[in-house]
């Protein structure tokens, strides 16, 4: 998940001194926005509603991790400590970025090997093989930088190409394992987060006067540390955050308009060629709306299976009751098709499994 990262353009300076940067007071308080916004407000507490449905169905499905039957070509059904090159090996290559998978401590030196050998060039991105919510996800623009990427990883990545592509969606499907056609019951449009020059104020003033950007100051002083006291030309649009994750400050817009019973069909094709795989989101770029319809110049940088979100929920203009409306429809779903695929055979996860996976991934972010 990634935009296309804009070159600061030429500016002028205004002087901005390091202490006035240090103390300024944004007019609003971080913790008041977060406050007024659901779509901010931690997970644990946002999920409540859906954590009392999850006990009723697991008391239904007598396991609590019924989940794990959804997608059975996915590790948990993808819900927690799923790889993501296993699933994006399930993915027809026509529809996929190149990526490369690199072990953990591998010797550095084959790095440019294995670039060159799947004819990859800078910039890339790098993503963690088992992570979420925008974990350790860099743009990568030369070997110095995926060296020192590499050197501090704390578990396997992935290399990815990176596609400049001008749309950024996340659909989400899902269909009953009996039949071919499925539902798209989302599709969420990411705006990255920007900001837009006005030939006076200067970038930090700017980044400072934005509800999104106030949130992500910390990175944002460090990484644009050079450029806080330049002045953006009017109506000169910049963007911020490279990194297509809501919590780095991408707004999720929702655009259920876009959905049709073709765009349905492009999505059945697509799914119905994955072995196993009934529910989840597609996080995906394309060049226009036309092709996506069609099918044409789509790349999938990642499929998320049980643990995804219908990600349109996230819309400013979403109420959090709607918002919960909609996430327990969608376990309702999840729970409809793990329950099939249980009847046709497929085991739920065990808790000595659940253990295992939940150790695993202790330990990955312990190093």
């Amino acid at each position: 998940m990634y935009p296309i990262e804009l070159t600061a353009p030429e500016t002028r300076k205004k002087e901005v001194s390091a202490g006035k940067i240090k103390n300024f007071k944004p007019a609003k308080n971080a913790r008041l926005i977060r406050l007024k916004s659901w779509e901010y407000w931690p997970f644990s507490v946002v999920y409540i509603p859906v954590f009392i449905y999850w006990l009723w169905l697991s008391i239904k499905a007598r396991s609590f991790f019924f989940f794990s039957a959804s997608n059975p070509s996915i590790e948990s059904g993808g819900m927690l400590g799923e790889s993501k090159i296993d699933i994006l090996d399930l993915i027809d290559d026509g529809y996929k970025p190149v990526t490369v998978f690199i072990k953990r401590g591998s010797n550095p030196d084959l790095l440019g090997c294995k670039l060159n050998f799947a004819e990859m060039n800078f910039p890339v991105i790098a993503k963690p093989n088992a992570g979420e919510r925008g974990w350790r996800v860099e743009k990568i623009v030369d070997m110095e930088a995926l060296e020192a990427y590499h050197q501090t990883s704390p578990i396997d990545y992935l290399i990815q190409e990176y596609v400049d592509y001008p749309l950024e969606l996340g659909v989400f499907y899902y269909r009953m394992p009996d039949q071919q056609k499925g539902t798209i019951s989302s599709i969420v449009q990411k705006e990255f987060l920007s900001v837009t020059g006005n030939g006076f104020d200067s970038l930090a003033d700017l980044i400072l006067a934005n509800d999104r950007a106030v949130l992500q100051w910390d990175l944002l002083k460090v990484k644009y540390a050079a450029l806080l006291s330049f002045v953006l030309p009017d109506e000169e649009k910049m963007t911020l955050v490279s990194i297509g994750n809501h919590c780095l400050g991408t707004k999720f817009l929702n655009a259920n308009h876009l959905i049709t019973p073709e765009l349905t069909a492009v999505f059945d094709h697509i799914s119905t060629q994955i072995d196993g795989f009934y529910f989840g989101r597609y996080d995906l770029r394309c060049t226009n709306l036309k092709d996506l319809y069609l099918g044409k110049n789509i790349k999938i940088m990642e499929l998320n299976g049980a643990g995804a979100e219908p990600a349109h929920i996230y819309d400013p203009g979403f109420s959090i009751l709607e918002g919960w409306k909609v996430l327990l429809h969608h376990w309702h779903i999840l729970y409809k098709i793990s329950s099939f695929n249980h009847k046709n055979g497929v085991a739920y996860m065990t808790f000595r499994e659940a253990k295992t996976i939940l150790k695993r991934i202790k330990k990955d972010k312990q190093f």
